[in-house]
């Protein structure tokens, strides 16, 4: 069993780079199932829309993960509760539209569970992360529950998402991180043999700042006058983690970065 994981999808020039790719790269990759982050997935890079959405499940995508941008295009709101393959972060505020954690049955019959969480340091607030997870051990069981878990942190600093891998290490199947848009390069089996990499990276243009323009940017930093940060176009990255699940006891056996196009292409 082989789960792709994409980092944040970057306007249209990432959602052009999934949709032109990524039934071509599941059968290179012989990958079983996909989650791709996309809340930055619009044409002004945050937020998503249902088109992004039923384009992306059309080229392979199984589950869209989400983060602090969820609600910038209010159109998603209504659209959430009725796609179930469609996840905001668990620890919102309550009430929230949709949810954060689905189990998903494959054609082949396998049970994947997909929590999505967000990070409480420099974010938008939202309950006790460490406190929401803890409760979600005490309730979901990794072999019981489900045959496989993959958790989404979308969080801002390394060290809360280093925390939130260890926490679930031994419980999950994969811990990985999203929302500060650039691959690390720390993928590896943790002890208790939980698949980690601290953030995925993005699907977008690396000629950029974090997959915006790089000169308005430069003009934000220096305090010039400027307009709102939009997406960078030219040559996509898609960049996340690739792990072989073990069916005995829901780990993993292999986790390695994946980084296909653009910039960083490794192949």
């Amino acid at each position: 069993m082989r789960i792709l994981f994409l980092g944040d999808v970057v306007g249209e020039s990432g959602c052009k780079k999934i949709t032109d790719n990524l039934s071509e790269q599941i059968e290179k990759k012989k990958i079983d199932f996909v989650i791709v982050n996309a809340e930055n997935a619009a044409a002004s890079g945050v937020g998503l829309t249902k088109d992004i959405c039923e384009n992306f499940y059309n080229s392979g995508v199984d589950v869209i993960t989400t983060g602090n941008h969820v609600w910038d295009q209010k159109e998603i709101m209504n659209f959430i509760d009725k796609e179930n393959r469609l996840l905001r972060p668990k620890n919102l505020i309550e009430p929230a539209p949709g949810k954060g954690f689905e189990i998903y049955s494959t054609k082949k019959k396998v049970k994947i569970g997909v929590l999505n969480l967000m990070g409480n340091i420099f974010m938008k607030k939202c309950e006790n992360v460490f406190q929401a997870s803890k409760h979600f051990v005490e309730n979901y069981c990794i072999k019981k529950d489900f045959d496989f878990l993959v958790v989404d942190f979308h969080g801002e600093i390394t060290s809360e998402k280093n925390a939130i891998g260890h926490f679930f290490d031994g419980k999950a199947t994969l811990v990985v991180g999203t929302h500060t848009h650039i691959p690390t390069n720390d993928a590896r089996i943790l002890k208790n043999g939980t698949a980690y990499q601290t953030d995925a990276g993005m699907c977008g243009n690396y000629d950029s700042v974090i997959g915006m323009d790089k000169e308005n940017s430069l003009n934000r930093f220096f305090s010039k006058v400027s307009v709102k940060h939009f997406p960078a176009e030219g040559d996509v990255t898609l960049s996340g983690v690739i792990v072989d699940c073990n069916f005995e006891t829901g780990l993993a056996n292999k986790v390695e970065s994946y980084i296909f196009g653009g910039q960083l292409s490794k192949n």
